[in-house]
């Protein structure tokens, strides 16, 4: 998958330490993907996520299911 024309964007929650995630919800609807790609290398690679998938990713970085 290609960058494209997607418009890209990181959580609110994001700070300038560098580990950041963007995601672009231009396919949610039409695809039911979720591009993600690494914020400090915007031009490498994309990852497409079903979008069930991400949701159940999101919903357990909520409860804590991923400790840092």
């Amino acid at each position: 998958m290609t960058t494209g024309s997607f418009t890209w964007f990181k959580s609110s929650y994001s700070t300038d330490g560098g580990q950041c995630v963007e995601v672009a919800a231009d396919l949610v609807a039409s695809h039911g993907v979720v591009p993600v790609r690494d914020s400090k290398v915007q031009p490498g690679p994309v990852l497409a996520l079903p979008a069930s998938s991400f949701s159940v990713f999101v919903a357990g970085i909520k409860v804590g299911d991923f400790p840092v």
